[in-house]
């Protein structure tokens, strides 16, 4: 049996199936659903583990991804850090760049480091950029600065010195005196974070690493050990922002890693979902309690960016976080997004949420502000007696006191309000899938939507029918989705280094050098968690640019052992053309990153077909009751059991399907079918 969980902001979901080794397929899927413990984040996995009686002696394989590093720095609840750099360079976490979204935005601002001047401390030396030392390493109060450190209550140290990413031959020997003489204090240097140039951006992305690494180390042990007591014996493994898993060591030395866990697992369950019933071109929306996150897939493929930025806003300069990390946008909506008045008299909704705890008002466990949720609730669109799966009525006294104060300042009566939180619920989401297609040069009508998360079925129907996407897949188990997508994750480690050369035939050799001395630094790696070089995949990517330009594309190569010039060349001009529609084929090309994705394919489960019940659609029945459809009207409706849809059934909307994660809502001018997979496919009704 395998089993994957994945902590959200309100909720911690788990999947578990039986996996038929010689067919691969899967059988016998259960989900599990439990409030998310803030602080404790392990117990949210128990609670949802003894909900079921998961007996974790019989289960073989167990992914896990987790918000508890995202969490721990946009709370700042992350650990004392200091850092250590090169003489004359304790500024660049102050100074960052000059670069502002928006010129004449008086409200611009940047945003406090993490590490405080006083705790930002240089050393003696200096690498140039070619990696040749200029001045050597000056040790000689490297006591006195721990020291100090050690006085200051410093639990994380951060080590970034100028070139490292080049040579990190000084780094390695102040990480080598630190954890030998200060074991209680956990190091963690540039190069073992990124080999990547851009000073700011990689001394930023080591002190989150170090500022997150105290904390995800504990709560990982926590975690191992807690599951370990429980009867599972074999190897935890932790979903990465990269799309890929990989053991729980590997994600203790660079934490930051973790930055997308959660998120990028839905997005490449997501994949191998579009795959298995041959969609290539998706838009995958995941929403759940606090956020909304959306993705674009091309072709089947994820995009990968190695350049992440964190609570970036239009007045805010944010954080930049040098990781691969699957592209997404990520906004606060969700379903526990909070409606609230502006100074102006308009009604929002979030970014803030009530989360798991107080959760929404229709929780009634003291939860004062009217979300998402509770509109869905008031327009009967969350089945009173489905509501978080049947375990809990909606507490509507209380629904009415928290609307009231919305009531007094908008003049408008509780359904009229609801109405209203959905319907800019859907128009923030809309940017976000905007943002991810049409703001890049995408036309929307070419995709599929994918919605998954507990609110995605209840909001995908109408958010197609605002971009005119043709279609709408809802996955089976889809409120759970996210942690299923963890399984369907191979191993995968990313390793990245600048040297900046111009793309020319005598070049050649030293691109083929650089990724040859990456490849036995990933064997290295592997061969640590016994995994031998024969079942490593290799995968050879480009960071190219012209010259005298700042940004780059990424390019993958076809072969590196046999590189053929006027190829790379021509693929470059093409991908330059098609992401600034421009391309300059007089100009010189330099290779500024080198890109290896080394993968360990995992023996996966296959996505099955699912045999048709000698059912009707009337044998799914549950219900008929009035639904609020906002604009549409209100209209009777059938609620249906999802679980005794079967394939090829066909429902005419208004109506709604319930399962124990999440409702779908079918609006009357759409219809749905059920497909070989038992996904339901939402389109608009043909108009006859």
């Amino acid at each position: 049996m395998r089993v994957a969980t994945d902590i959200g902001g309100t909720f911690t979901d788990l999947v578990f199936f039986d996996y038929d080794k010689k067919n691969k397929e899967v059988t016998n899927v259960k989900v599990s659903k439990a409030s998310t413990t803030p602080g404790e984040f392990e117990k949210g996995i128990l609670n949802a583990i003894k909900k079921i009686e998961l007996d974790l002696s019989t289960i073989e394989f167990f992914a896990h991804g987790t918000t508890v590093v995202i969490n721990a720095i946009t709370e700042r609840k992350g650990s004392k850090t200091a850092l250590i750099t090169t003489q004359g360079f304790r500024d660049v976490l102050e100074i960052g760049r000059g670069t502002r979204p928006d010129l004449y935005n008086f409200n611009f601002k940047k945003e406090a480091p993490f590490v405080e001047r006083y705790l930002r401390q240089e050393i003696q030396e200096r690498i140039n950029y070619l990696g040749e030392i200029v001045t050597p390493l000056n040790t000689d109060n490297i006591d006195d600065l721990l020291h100090y450190f050690i006085d200051e209550g410093v639990e994380s140290i951060a080590i970034c010195l100028l070139h490292a990413y080049k040579n990190p031959i000084h780094e390695k020997k102040l990480c080598e005196i630190i954890k030998q003489k200060y074991p209680q204090i956990q190091v963690i240097a540039s190069h073992e974070v990124t080999r990547e140039w851009r000073e700011y951006e990689r001394t930023s992305t080591t002190v989150l690493s170090a500022y997150v690494k105290p904390i995800a180390t504990k709560y990982l042990n926590n975690l191992a050990h807690n599951l370990q007591k429980q009867g599972y014996h074999h190897n935890l493994y932790i979903m990465q922002s990269n799309g890929g898993i990989t053991t729980v060591d590997d994600v203790k030395a660079n934490p930051i890693t973790l930055i997308e866990s959660g998120p990028a697992s839905g997005m490449l369950g997501g994949v191998v979902l579009g795959r298995t019933i041959n969609k290539q071109n998706l838009i995958i929306l995941d929403i759940g309690g606090t956020t909304a996150k959306c993705s674009l897939i091309e072709n089947g493929v994820p995009k990968i960016v190695t350049t992440y930025n964190i609570e970036k806003t239009k007045t805010q300069a944010g954080f930049p976080i040098l990781t691969p990390v699957i592209d997404i946008v990520e906004i606060g909506n969700g379903g526990g997004s909070i409606a609230w008045i502006d100074s102006g008299g308009k009604m929002r909704v979030g970014p803030h949420s009530a989360g798991a705890s107080p959760g929404p008002s229709s929780y009634g466990k003291g939860g004062t502000s009217l979300t998402t949720t509770d509109a869905n609730v008031i327009c009967n669109r969350i089945h009173k007696d489905y509501f978080l799966g049947g375990e809990l009525k909606p507490d509507f006294d209380n629904i009415e006191k928290a609307a009231a104060p919305l009531q007094k300042e908008l003049k408008m009566s509780t359904a009229e309000i609801a109405r209203g939180i959905i319907r800019i619920a859907n128009s923030n989401m809309v940017n976000a899938l905007k943002s991810v297609s049409v703001n890049k040069g995408y036309d929307p009508r070419d995709f599929s939507l994918v919605v998954i998360g507990g609110g995605g079925p209840m909001h995908g129907a109408y958010l197609a029918e605002e971009l005119q996407i043709p279609e709408v897949i809802i996955p089976l188990n889809a409120g759970v989705f996210s942690a299923f997508g963890m399984l369907m994750s191979d191993l995968r480690r990313d390793y990245i280094r600048t040297d900046v050369l111009d793309l020319k035939q005598t070049n050649l050799n030293s691109l083929q050098k650089v990724f040859d001395e990456m490849e036995k630094e990933s064997i290295h790696a592997y061969k640590k968690d016994n995994y031998e070089k024969e079942v490593i995949h290799f995968e050879y990517y480009l960071d190219l640019r012209y010259n005298g330009q700042e940004h780059s594309v990424k390019l993958k190569l076809n072969d590196v052992k046999k590189l053929n010039l006027k190829e790379i060349q021509d693929d470059f001009h093409l991908l330059h053309q098609k992401r600034y529609t421009f391309k300059l084929e007089d100009t010189i090309i330099e290779i500024v990153n080198y890109h290896l994705v080394a993968e360990v394919k995992v023996n996966k489960p296959l996505i099955g077909k699912v045999e048709a019940k000698n059912t009707s659609v009337e044998d799914a029945l549950i219900t008929t009751e009035n639904v609020d459809f906002d604009q549409q009207g209100i209209f009777l409706s059938h609620f249906y059991d999802r679980e005794k849809l079967s394939p090829n059934m066909v429902i005419q909307g208004p109506a709604i399907i319930v399962e124990n994660s999440t409702s779908t809502v079918i609006p009357p001018n759409c219809e749905c079918s059920v497909d070989d997979y038992a996904n339901i496919i939402i389109c608009k009704k043909n108009k006859k």
